[in-house]
């Protein structure tokens, strides 16, 4: 048995290792990606690197940029790793020929081996994003009847994508923003119309997101989000430290 086994995808299979403990199939492509790899390790390999890691020792080793699949579900999301370890991400978008010739389009960085491709962040894949929200989930879970479900869970996927530092893109739209603001008005619109009871019991969970809101922000009398605020609530005149929309 080898450690690795690698072979072209329209090669001979049967000669293969299957036995190895890594097997890499390779093909060609044409356009601004030289080929792919499909790398599998088989379930004896301990401590299996992430996907992220593998693409970054390959980009260093090889000189130049390595492309992998992003988790959003757009089927043109991609990460870069360039030889110098910058990270960013990156639109691949394939022609309708048979083979396809694949082009990366956009790029949220500068890429030195990507020269045709615009710089441009990709507001949609932050859209996809959809952090664990597991106290608006406790409390939906304990009511039978509540209209603004949907408000509750995006005013806590706000707060806990500020609390990672907007990971994993590191920035966010003012208008996604804007919406959680209108999400966090519709709560305070609600809950004057539920019975007390589950009003009560919401209020105490507002307090307790939206003092983890104000741990994440500061003083913002002007209200400085893009364009007019749409309410009066006390979570406009906050921004977040530092505002995500200005993240170069």
């Amino acid at each position: 048995m080898t450690d690795v086994d690698v072979a072209h995808a329209d090669g001979d299979q049967e000669a293969r290792d299957w036995e190895a403990a890594v097997l890499c199939t390779y093909h060609g492509l044409r356009g601004d990606l030289a080929c792919s790899l499909d790398v599998y390790a088989q379930e004896f390999v301990a401590d299996r690197p992430a996907e992220s890691e593998v693409a970054a020792a390959l980009a260093q080793v090889a000189g130049t940029t390595v492309l992998f699949p992003a988790d959003e579900a757009p089927p043109s999301a991609y990460w870069a790793v360039t030889p110098e370890g910058l990270v960013a991400r990156a639109r691949l978008e394939p022609s309708d020929d048979e083979p396809p010739v694949f082009t990366v389009t956009t790029v949220e960085a500068p890429v030195p081996e990507l020269p045709g491709a615009a710089v441009e962040r990709f507001a949609e894949i932050v859209r996809e994003q959809r952090p664990e929200t597991p106290v608006a989930d406790a409390f939906l879970a304990s009511v039978t009847a509540f209209p603004l479900d949907g408000s509750l869970v995006v005013w806590e996927r706000v707060i806990r994508q500020m609390e990672s530092g907007w990971a994993p893109s590191g920035w966010y739209p003012a208008d996604l923003y804007r919406e959680r603001m209108e999400a966090r008005d519709a709560l305070a619109e609600g809950i004057t119309e539920l019975p007390r009871e589950v009003a009560v019991r919401l209020g105490e969970v507002l307090r307790e997101l939206d003092a983890r809101f104000v741990a994440g922000t500061e003083d913002d009398p002007a209200g400085s989000l893009p364009g007019e605020s749409t309410g009066a609530g006390w979570w406009w005149f906050r921004k977040p430290v530092p505002v995500p929309w200005d993240t170069p």
